[in-house]
């Protein structure tokens, strides 16, 4: 702690007496002492460039990486659709190939008859169970199953024609409405 007694009379806010000199607080600042070289200022300029180049590159690249990865993401996808749709098909082909009517239908084709008397035989001790007869074409109980209930997938549908009218049993054109004004080229209603 400093006495008030010894602190200049300037420093308390106070002007100096007319009879002395003026103190002064601040000094000039020394002379400037000799440093080593410093960097010119280019080396600064060109770091910051060269450091703003490489961000901008680098961002170049990432999104040319990204943009090329969007593009193989979207043919990867058209081509799981198109694998799907594919696999779809071939699902659909193979339960029609595998359903009874065709079983039946190939069968047939090969010169199988189908045998309606059923016979089994048990496994643990080798007895036939039933009177068993040779199957022909005249005692089968069905032919052609697939005539009581036909496989849409196997068989093409029967596009019929649709009969084509003649024009005296055509009916006749209607009137036009006389409360729709005629506006342009287009009927419209009035609205206000």
């Amino acid at each position: 702690m400093t006495n008030l007694a010894t602190v200049p009379i300037e420093r308390l806010g106070a002007p100096a007496p007319a009879g002395e000199p003026r103190r002064r607080w601040l000094s000039p600042a020394p002379e400037r002492v000799a440093r080593p070289r410093q960097r010119p200022r280019i080396v600064y300029a060109a770091v910051a460039i060269g450091g703003i180049a490489i961000i901008a590159l680098a961002q170049l690249l990432l999104s040319i990486g990204l943009s090329d990865g969007a593009y193989q993401i979207s043919s990867l996808q058209s081509e799981q659709k198109d694998l799907a749709r594919t696999n779809q098909a071939l699902t659909e082909q193979l339960t029609a190939f595998s359903s009874p009517q065709n079983l039946v239908q190939n069968a047939q084709a090969l010169g199988m008859v189908s045998n309606g008397n059923t016979v089994y035989l048990r496994l643990s001790d080798g007895a036939v169970l039933g009177s068993p007869t040779p199957a022909s074409a005249a005692n089968a109980p069905i032919s052609a199953n697939q005539a009581l209930v036909p496989n849409s997938l196997l068989q093409p549908e029967q596009v019929v024609a649709a009969p084509v009218p003649d024009a005296s049993s055509a009916p006749q054109a209607a009137a036009p409405d006389p409360t729709v004004p005629w506006q342009g080229a287009l009927p419209s209603p009035q609205t206000h």
